[in-house]
């Protein structure tokens, strides 16, 4: 069941998005050829700390690490280890705070130096459907509006593989509570979306085919044909009008414009 929340319950889920995006800038800063996925979940637990929160991943249902580094045809829930980043990847850090007792969620895919012309456009048409299903986040519209918006944008328009094993989710003092966002669906179909509905959207999208395996591992879910896949996730509450964007991309795109080492990605106004 979905739990709607306060005002004051939606400024304290603000905080913990914010930390989120906080953490997520301080990675922009380093990322770099030779940079390892470990160095960056080491950085990451130790800047949530410092700042008074607990890193929500780590143990969430025994997972090992306080973020996930999914690296070039990983999705999602890639292990941080010790390989060195190289010219051309791409990586997504998704990763969570509880601070105050609140969940903050959400993911950015950065690439480091030079990549290929069609990644870049991966990248930026993954990127534009999350705020195209943001703005359907918008009370009385439909979860199945958010949906189709992301999947008319990425494989309808640009026929790209969206992902169907995983999926958003609602988010407050559990990491994922009711309902679950798809990245696919029908307009008009679905729950009715109520104001202050806490939700984070994250389309998992892929260069080739939307077709997914997970490793030995019990975690790593990876593309079937090896091409790359890109994940970009916001924290929003759902209003009247125009949805909340609880997280920050701006710091993190900050950070990245101002790292020569990495290949910025566009930024997009809501």
């Amino acid at each position: 069941m979905a739990i709607y929340k306060t005002e004051a319950e939606v400024a304290l889920m603000k905080e913990a998005a914010i930390l989120v995006s906080k953490t997520l800038a301080e990675v922009a800063k380093i990322l770099k050829v030779g940079v390892t996925t470990m160095q960056i979940n080491d950085l990451c637990d130790s800047y949530v700390r410092d700042n008074n929160a607990i890193p929500s991943f780590l143990n969430y249902n025994g997972y090992p690490y306080s973020v996930c580094a999914s690296v070039n045809d990983v999705v999602v829930h890639g292990f941080p280890n010790n390989t060195e980043l190289k010219n051309g990847d791409i990586v997504s850090i998704d990763m969570g705070v509880i601070l105050n007792g609140w969940h903050g969620d959400h993911a950015y895919t950065f690439a480091i130096g030079d990549i290929d012309e069609s990644v870049a456009k991966l990248i930026r048409v993954t990127k534009e459907s999350l705020y195209k299903g943001i703005e359907k986040a918008i009370v009385n519209n439909r979860i199945g509006d958010i949906s189709y918006a992301i999947q008319d944008h990425t494989e309808f328009k640009n026929k790209y593989g969206v992902v169907r094993e995983l999926v958003g989710h609602g988010l407050g003092r559990d990491l994922h509570e009711d309902p679950q966002i798809p990245n696919y669906g029908k307009r008009g179909s679905l729950s009715k979306l109520k104001e202050n509905l806490v939700i984070a959207i994250e389309p998992m999208i892929n260069m080739g085919s939307k077709d997914v395996f997970t490793d030995e591992d019990g975690w790593t879910v990876r593309t079937k044909d090896g091409k790359q896949s890109v994940h970009f996730e916001h924290n929003v509450c759902v209003k009247r009008g125009k949805a909340l964007i609880l997280s920050d991309y701006s710091i993190i795109e900050k950070a990245e414009r101002e790292n020569n080492n990495l290949s910025a990605s566009p930024i997009i106004s809501f």
